[in-house]
């Protein structure tokens, strides 16, 4: 078997990239290479966005199927419309109030666009990153960058490098890190193909917020639906198993919760609890406010799934509609 080549990794301010190492990451990316790079959401596995080879690439590393399309990033609205056969008026509205941000707008896709980004379809997925590096690295590279999660496909997403590395190590050609991400959370992703616009994807820009600024298809249930593998989609992030540690995921109340915690079987368990609460052996508590906890849970996974346990047991968190996106991510945890 060949042995991967360790990927280098590579510190970059996270306010005020240095020019020298976004200019050697755009270079990687115009020769068609990948890069993992942070975002406020979570760290992306990024390639030229225009470059059906890249896209390609990003894929094979992923190992995701090619039914599962990609977003393409842009660094100004500009970039943006050139993507789109058309930019409407809702399109306007949105990026206006939400970019840059955690807001992924699905529109009709210019001829530009490579195949395998949008997984075949009509339609494509385009989001202007806030995190400087990633904006930073757009802007360097002249083009757009396709950029999915950087882990294995079904695999839980990365907040830092090291979560980069351990899933990805000798498939990227360079890791930025720039520290934890803000968000912790895949962005909110909404179809502007459909009138009224509709939520394919839960995130923390919550349906409150984007209902002050466009009239929105009602919550039906349709939002984080799941789609079956060999279905071509509009949205990632509709797997039923999806974002999934390696041990299995179980999502109790309080009070089983904490009867779980206090039995005698508890070895071989890892807990994920809410609140400030008394520590506990094996056990993560995390904010008990839906954008605290969501910074942190992708972490969290990552830790207690590194332990080598059979199980997770996560406590419910509140039914708050500002915990959707949070309860999305935990039931494809559990698959």
């Amino acid at each position: 078997m060949v042995e991967r080549v360790r990927t280098r990794v590579v510190a970059v301010d996270a306010e005020s990239p240095q020019e020298e190492v976004i200019r050697e990451a755009a270079r990687i990316i115009e020769g068609g290479g990948l890069v993992a790079m942070p975002t406020e959401t979570v760290y992306g596995l990024g390639g030229d966005g225009l470059s059906a080879e890249a896209v390609a690439r990003i894929f094979e590393a992923k190992g995701r199927p090619a039914t599962n399309p990609l977003i393409l990033h842009v660094a100004s609205q500009q970039q943006a419309r050139e993507l789109s056969r058309s930019w409407p008026e809702v399109a306007k509205r949105l990026s206006e109030a939400f970019w840059p941000g955690p807001l992924t707008l699905v529109v009709r896709r210019a001829p530009q666009v490579p195949d395998a980004v949008t997984a075949g379809l009509d339609t494509v997925a385009i989001r202007m990153p806030a995190h400087p590096v990633a904006r930073a690295l757009i802007e360097a590279a002249r083009r757009p960058i396709a950029a999915p999660s950087a882990n294995r496909y079904t695999q839980v997403s990365p907040t830092t490098a090291e979560h980069v590395r351990a899933g990805l190590d000798g498939r990227v050609d360079l890791i930025l890190d720039a520290g934890p991400t803000q968000v912790g959370l895949e962005s909110t992703l909404v179809s502007l193909v459909e009138d009224p616009p509709r939520i394919l994807r839960p995130g923390m820009i919550g349906r409150a917020e984007l209902g002050q600024v466009v009239e929105l298809a009602s919550g039906d249930g349709k939002e984080g639906r799941v789609v079956d593998e060999d279905v071509p989609r509009m949205s990632p992030g509709l797997s039923k198993r999806h974002y999934s540690p390696g041990a299995r995921v179980r999502v109790v109340d309080e009070a089983t919760f904490a009867q779980l915690i206090a039995s005698p079987r508890a070895q071989g368990r890892a807990f994920i609890g809410i609140g400030a609460k008394a520590s506990a052996e094996g056990v993560v508590y995390l904010p008990d406010e839906a954008e605290g906890y969501a910074r942190r849970l992708y972490a969290a996974l990552h830790l207690v799934d590194a332990s080598d346990v059979d199980e997770i047991v996560v406590e419910k968190p509140p039914e708050d509609g500002e915990w959707e996106a949070v309860h999305d991510r935990l039931r494809r945890a559990m698959g």
